[in-house]
């Protein structure tokens, strides 16, 4: 009999679950044994007060189920109590007998549950005493005392603004810019922070910094102030549990003392100024003599937003080196941090006299002539100023701002000017939000390998909180295109379940009362509703499901996805076109005009294609949740958009009516020209990308499903000949350029040196690393299956890729396990790797393989344990598999030449006779003839269309070469 093991228990995506507000929760966990085809047939779950550590006595035993379901299983006990500790646990049983041990236990603990549950009061300086539009931070303390014999301790706190929270003089927790940015008048999140190690008997204090942040700081492209309100305040409540059952209650209220700190200015944007000279040492510790410092006052705040924190919390992920320094032409001092990166600058300082200055000035690039480079900031300052206390070590890192930077310039530092700076005085600080890394994409190119860190660094640039468009000039705003865009890729290599859990429920409380969605959440902005922008409310949601299987948030989200669909229909004369109004069309399209932001795809095409695919994914939302009516509904809705699509932007001959690369993307990804000329359209889109010489055209819209359009019909070559064009515009173009994250614009940096222009140019800029998902789903072919969510059902169909890459390996942590598709040629042979995570299945199609001579490990794959079907295809093999890891093996020669000569010769050169009569002096033992066959066939066709180009011997031997290679 087999063993099977529970590696992993999960409650909503988090392995320990501090402060929730989900009365509910759903628990996850993953199965493991070293036999192959491993299914769960049944589980028993039990939860009970985390004193009960043996579970003597649960408060909730399922009993043993008989279910395969391992994900996002939901607590069915009574509700949890609020403020409250709970063990979980759980075991299995597998389909053949073997049963787990138990799961380690995992805490689950609730937070207030309800906004009537604060005790504590909204507090900030008294007005009289310290202005509430003061620059400086503000410092609030309180001194209380403690029994002995405490058990536990929990504060409760959150902030009209962002709070640092200190116990007895030491921080509390790792978080940064806490409460992070919500929706501040819908919602506004509270943390949990357990502090029991941090409190002793007899006098405490506490102490809370409290800046800006998004609340009332400069934010959006007005820098407008005071968007959410014009006081900064605190709100916290601590409850120590005693060993004898006693409770005290400690809380924000009128009894508090107010001062500024020695953070005299902090603003997201701009930066920080701090003067060390004005710290009070000892401020937050107790028998700190405050006889000086201000009262406070009580404000009327509201308490309904209040929730328990969602999202992961902002925090230091990483800290680097920089790794050199020099002197520009310009003369100023610099460090090169190697990687453009999103956090702060710690500094280490010696020697400085009191009050001398450091500034600090960040930015991402060089130009041209090696000076540091600004003019992308725009209005953003990024600049930090740390006044010296003159103390002979002094250490700092800012608060309450972050910057986008890879450059530093740095004057007033001590001895530089005589010694240069010292890279060991200097870390960087890497911040975002605490996701954990899902997801490795290698491969045999190392210019694509670095494209695969640019888009991981790009996507922890922005996922500051809230999935921002830029982390670095006046704007990092939570762009609603961007987002759905590169949702797909972002779950791939980052856990992002609560990530955008939180977001979407901020789209959803900035939905207009008309259905429309907002084109930055949150909304700070003017403007709404724009296609592929408000379309976020539906596609998020789902691609949620898809990768997590979230029915729940799915079905917290409908009603905003419906809404969003009734909003377009409602628009303009005809409800099955999209019109009307206003749209950011393929944005940055490199079919523009000259001087405009829009390509040259007609908006109305974008849009009425995007809610024929807002209303699918609606309707089959409606199918998930079993809302029948709902469902029928918005399937014929769907139909009737598709059958307006069609006779609006198809011609009777089957052409897609606009010329353009992402009119053709979009009718074949969103699934809207009819089955007969699918061919056709697949072929335009081909020749428009041949015909400019593999270079896209596509922008914001168009980019993303590009290279899907192409693999996925036929053309898989050709979408390998983009991701590898290292000339401009290409993904590898930025590569090529030294890039260490996603450019917003393909030349935002010139081949001559200059820049595009300063308005809007970022160097960090996530949107087309989207391209992320195709490589992972594609090139790798580690995919999912649309009708079974969360790849229980894995798909594996890696596409070779031809004479650019020998090598491909994707791996992705799902909620079941890891699973792994890699694949190598070596010497004529495909070896492709396999990692099936237990309860799971996975169809696996091995193009070009022949089933007599497929080997696993050494073995037909007929004889295979865990091999569950052999189906053979007209381009290869499908293999059903269960669970384990498998190598596989077989001859490639000749899939490897007919992916080469069938789809990259004849799209890479234009031969007539005489080509075809090099090729047959050359080439014939090779290609048995088959080669020049095809070119005979394409030279008529050529001849035909008044097409020939003749090609020299030169040319035609290189690629015999290359062949042969193969």
């Amino acid at each position: 009999m087999s063993v099977i093991e529970i590696t992993e228990v999960l409650c909503e995506y988090r392995k320990r679950l501090l402060g929730t507000d989900i009365a509910m929760p759903r628990f996850s966990w993953k199965l493991h044994s070293a036999e192959r085809g491993i299914i769960q047939h049944a589980c028993r779950l039990q939860l009970t007060l985390a004193d009960d550590i043996d579970f003597h006595d649960p408060l909730w035993d399922s009993g043993k189920i008989e279910t395969e379901q391992s994900i996002q299983f939901a607590y069915e006990g009574k509700e949890l109590r609020a403020r409250t500790a709970y063990s979980f646990r759980v075991k299995a049983w597998s389909s053949c007998g073997a049963e787990s041990e138990w799961s380690e236990a995992i805490t689950v603990e609730t937070g207030l549950l309800h906004p009537s549950q604060w005790q504590a009061k909204w507090i900030t300086p008294d007005v009289n005493r310290i202005h509430r539009e003061s620059e400086p931070i503000f410092q609030l303390r309180r001194e209380f005392e403690l029994d002995h014999d405490i058990v536990s301790a929990r504060v409760y706190a959150t902030a009209a603004g962002v709070y640092e929270l200190y116990i007895n003089g030491q921080q509390a927790s790792d978080d940064v810019l806490a409460p992070g940015w919500t929706s501040y008048h819908h919602r506004l999140q509270y943390q949990t922070y357990d502090v029991t190690a941090l409190l002793r008997n007899g006098g405490n204090a506490i102490g809370i910094w409290l800046g800006d942040g998004w609340y009332r700081g400069k934010l959006g492209f007005n820098d407008a102030h005071f968007v959410y309100g014009d006081h900064r305040a605190a709100l916290l409540e601590l409850h120590v549990r005693y060993r004898d059952g006693r409770e005290q209650v400690v809380i924000s209220d009128s009894s508090w003392k107010a001062s500024t700190g020695p953070v005299l200015y902090s603003n997201l944007y701009h930066g920080e100024v701090y003067d060390a000279s004005l710290e009070q040492h000892g401020w937050n510790e107790h028998g700190f003599d405050d006889s000086h410092w201000s009262p406070v006052q009580t404000l009327r705040l509201p308490y309904e937003p209040l929730l328990a924190q969602e999202n992961w919390a902002t925090v230091v992920t990483q800290k680097i080196q920089p790794v050199k320094t020099g002197i520009t032409p310009a003369g100023a001092h610099i460090l090169d941090m190697g990687q453009n990166m999103v956090g702060r600058l710690r500094l280490s300082v010696r020697g400085a006299d009191k009050g001398s200055e450091i500034t600090l000035r960040f930015a991402e690039v060089l130009d041209a002539e090696g000076n540091i480079y600004f003019g992308n900031l725009r209005t953003a300052k990024q600049t930090v100023t740390y006044r010296a206390s003159g103390d002979e070590h002094e250490q700092y890192a800012p608060h309450f701002t972050f910057q986008g930077f890879r450059y530093v310039q740095v004057e007033g530092y001590p001895g530089q000017e005589q010694h240069g700076l010292s890279l060991a005085d200097f870390s960087g600080e890497v911040l975002h939000s605490d996701m954990p890394s899902t997801g490795e994409f290698a491969c045999s190119d190392d210019r694509i390998n670095q494209l695969q860190q640019n888009i991981r660094w790009g996507q922890r640039g922005n996922f500051l909180d809230v999935p921002t468009d830029c982390p670095q000039r006046d704007e990092r705003l939570g762009w609603t295109g961007d987002a759905q865009v590169f949702i797909s890729t972002a779950l791939f290599n980052y856990g992002g379940g609560p990530f955008f859990t939180k977001w979407l429920h901020d789209v959803q409380a900035e939905q207009q009362p008309d259905g429309g969605i907002p084109f930055v959440v949150p909304n700070i902005i003017e403007g709404s509703s724009s296609a592929a922008w408000g379309d976020a409310a539906v596609i998020c949601p789902w691609t949620m499901y898809q990768y997590y299987g979230d029915t729940r948030l799915l079905a917290e989200q409908y009603d905003s996805m419906k809404r969003w669909v009734d909003y377009i229909r409602a628009q303009g004369e005809d409800e099955y076109l999209w019109n009307t109004g206003f749209h950011f069309g393929d944005w940055l399209g490199l079919d523009a005009k000259e001087g405009d932001y829009v390509g040259a795809t007609p908006t109305d095409l974008i849009a009425t294609a995007y809610y024929a695919y807002s209303c699918r994914l609606v309707a089959q939302a409606a199918d998930v949740l079993n809302l029948l009516d709902d469902a029928a509904y918005y399937h014929l809705l769907h139909e009737q958009v598709v059958r307006a699509f069609r006779e609006e932007f198809v011609t009777l001959r089957g052409r897609i009516a606009a010329p353009t690369q992402t009119a053709h993307v979009l009718a074949l990804v969103f699934d809207l020209v009819e089955p007969a000329i699918r061919a056709r359209v697949a072929a335009d889109l081909n020749r428009l990308v041949v015909d400019n010489d593999y270079h896209l055209t596509t922008g914001f819209v168009g980019t993303p499903y590009l290279c899907f359009a192409l693999s996925d019909h036929g053309y898989h070559e050709t979408a390998m000949r983009l991701l590898t064009q290292q000339s401009y515009p290409g993904w590898l173009y930025s590569v090529s350029q030294g890039a260490t994250t996603i450019w917003e614009h393909w030349d935002s940096i010139k081949p001559d040196g200059s820049f595009w222009s300063d308005d809007m140019n970022s160097f960090n800029h996530y949107s087309y690393g989207a391209v992320g998902d195709w490589m992972y789903r594609r090139i790798a072919g580690l995919d999912m299956r649309e009708d079974t969510p969360a790849y229980r059902r894995i798909r594996l169909h890696p596409q070779f890729g031809g004479r650019q890459l020998t090598y491909a390996r994707a791996a992705h942590e799902s909620l079941y396990g890891t699973i792994e598709c890699g694949w190598t040629l070596d010497h004529g042979q495909l070896f492709v790797n396999v990692r099936i995570p237990a309860n799971t299945t996975a169809s696996l199609t091995l193009r070009g393989a022949a089933a007599e001579q497929l080997l696993e490990s050494g073995q037909n794959v007929h004889v295979v344990a865990g091999i569950l079907r052999v189906e053979k295809e007209a381009d290869g093999v499908r293999l059903k598999i269960g669970s384990g890891v498998y190598r596989f093996s077989y001859p490639a020669g000749g899939l490897f030449r007919r992916t080469y000569t069938e789809q990259t010769m004849l799209s890479e050169l234009q031969m007539d006779q005489q080509a075809v009569d090099v090729l047959n002096r050359h080439a014939p033992q090779l290609l048995n003839g088959a080669l020049t066959n095809i070119v005979h066939q394409s030279s008529l066709r050529q001849i035909a269309d008044n097409k020939i180009t003749r090609v020299s011997e030169e040319t035609l031997g290189r690629i015999v070469n290359e062949l042969q290679h193969l």
